[in-house]
């Protein structure tokens, strides 16, 4: 594995709290299969229907562990380009539905299209609604605007 080859990928920052339930007024820590904040590396989008989807490689919740898991664009944000050396995400990578990894040339151009994507769906939920007192979601802790 020494000299292998770095892959192309965006990494991205899970978000501290994300909005949930009738309205958005429930807030939850993270997602099912991240910690807040965790970083975490997109190995696909799936473009498809607004590109709301997309592959994630990072450390599970609970057991640390390397886990591949399709997750929902609005869950993520600080979007970016990285080459990646890590031998375990690699690893997981070649063993994914998906091991090539973004084109280099193409790879800054899709980070700002998930980054723009991910705004715009975060603002979709529950627009019409407050946000609850004293919210702690990813648009109010950073200032986001709707």
């Amino acid at each position: 594995m020494d000299g292998e080859e770095p892959v192309w990928l965006i990494a991205a920052n899970v978000v501290a709290w994300r909005r949930r339930g009738t309205g958005g007024q429930e807030l939850r820590p993270g997602t099912k299969a991240f910690k807040g904040g965790a970083k975490v590396y997109v190995s696909h989008v799936h473009w498809g229907p607004g590109g709301d989807r997309l592959t994630a490689i990072g450390r599970a919740r609970h057991t640390g562990r390397w886990v591949e898991v399709d997750t929902a664009t609005r869950h993520l944000y600080g979007f970016r380009p990285k080459a990646v050396y890590t031998p375990r995400v690699l690893e997981r990578l070649r063993g994914s539905r998906y091991p090539e990894g973004f084109d280099a040339d193409r790879v800054v151009t899709a980070s700002e299209a998930l980054e723009r994507n991910a705004r715009k769906y975060r603002a979709e939920i529950a627009p019409a609604l407050p946000h609850p007192d004293r919210c702690l979601c990813h648009a109010c802790l950073t200032g986001e605007s709707a």
